[in-house]
């Protein structure tokens, strides 16, 4: 099954309008004709409330739906299974091609004569790839996946790898776009972007199962790097699928001056607090800002909990980097900044937007460090 929607809009003079909302009219008539180039037509129906009207029109797994909207909108839903078979009932239905719904809108332009029309772009619904991920603001997009490479519920989370042709093999957790193989502008970003050396440096990473910042890190031979992410799943799928982040970095889940560990991260630096260790850098990609009203609930109660623990880990000249979330969404950002004014520690900022590649949108990210007197 692969069910497409098509959307048309139509500016149309009021007096379209109002012979629309009557049954029988010549201008359904002529709705009628312009719609049997798409195999619909027959059993039209029109229902009128006065301000507001619906035309619909069904069969052989199409259907075409006009609503009318004062002072001068008319909308058209068309659908159609793309992978219908033709049967005895509809053997002469017409074969929908592309440029198909382009010559529709132009004979409902001929019915219509609108000031002006617009012609969307199909939706694929049921599909066996499903393309479509909003951004974090929620703008629909739809992705050029045309394979499902992995697939996986772990104990924590639904773990997709989907191939992009521009993007390369994309990470994807509770349908949450996390990162792809094009996407280096992210780890570099999530790093410093260039303005920091890790050389002989002790650095330690929250999350980032995909393995692309312990690999960018591991380029310029820090002392150690200590990895704590909680989720195998994530970690096998980065070495199978994902080789254009990790390379072979975790390959090995320790080598001479790093160690993988696949655990909870809070019991872990509860003891590393325990024990008086500290960094040089920490580096934070559990997850991005919460998009709430308040700062309030779960999601914020952890949030600030690694925001505690992080700065008790960090040396007095040490850096925090984290990413926050899409450019659009300011509100959250702003009570973000608000809560770093409420740490235990007194911190100071700086804040970047940069372009990633596979998510369409600005991302922001933070660095974080200790005022001198704290």
């Amino acid at each position: 099954m692969d069910v497409r929607t098509v959307l048309l809009d139509f500016r149309v003079e009021s007096e379209i309008l109002d012979n629309l909302c009557q049954t029988g009219s010549k201008i359904n008539e002529q709705l009628k004709g312009a719609l049997s180039s798409v195999g619909l037509g027959d059993n039209m129906q029109v229902h009128s409330s006065g301000e507001q009207f619906f035309i619909c029109s069904f069969g052989h797994a199409r259907s075409a739906m006009f609503s009318g909207h004062r002072p001068d909108l008319v909308t058209l839903t068309f659908q159609y299974d793309r992978k219908a078979k033709p049967s005895p009932t509809n053997e002469n239905l017409p074969v929908l091609e592309e440029g198909s719904m382009e010559a529709l809108k132009e004979e409902l332009k001929k019915v219509f004569n609108p000031k002006k029309c617009k012609l969307f772009p199909e939706i694929s619904r049921g599909a066996a790839v499903d393309r479509y991920i909003p951004t974090a603001d929620r703008r629909l997009v739809e992705y050029d996946f045309d394979a499902a490479t992995f697939e996986a519920d772990s104990e924590y989370q639904n773990v997709k790898i989907m191939h992009s042709p521009q993007y390369g093999n994309m990470l994807i957790l509770d349908d949450d776009p996390n990162l792809a193989e094009s996407d280096l502008a992210y780890t570099q970003a999530i790093t410093g972007n260039g303005r920091e050396s890790y050389t002989g440096k002790e650095v330690l990473i929250l999350g980032g199962g995909d393995g692309g910042i312990l690999h960018e890190v591991l380029k310029e031979n820090p002392k150690s790097i200590i990895m704590v992410e909680i989720d195998k799943v994530v970690i096998d799928a980065a070495v199978k699928h994902l080789r254009g982040i990790c390379y072979d970095s975790m390959d090995s889940l320790t080598g001479d001056n790093y160690e993988v560990k696949v655990a909870d991260c809070i019991p872990i630096m509860q003891q590393y607090i325990a024990d008086g260790k500290m960094f040089d850098y920490i580096i934070n990609d559990l997850t991005a800002i919460p998009i709430t009203t308040e700062p309030r609930g779960s999601q914020w109660d952890f949030l600030h909990l690694i925001l505690d623990l992080s700065m008790q880990l960090l040396k007095p000249t040490g850096k925090y980097f984290t990413q926050g979330n899409g450019f659009n969404n300011k509100s959250a950002l702003a009570m973000y900044e608000e809560q770093l004014g409420k740490l235990k520690y007194k911190v100071s900022f700086s804040k970047e937007n940069i372009c990633v590649p596979s998510y369409l949108e600005m991302w922001v990210f933070y660095e974080i460090w200790k005022e001198a007197d704290t």
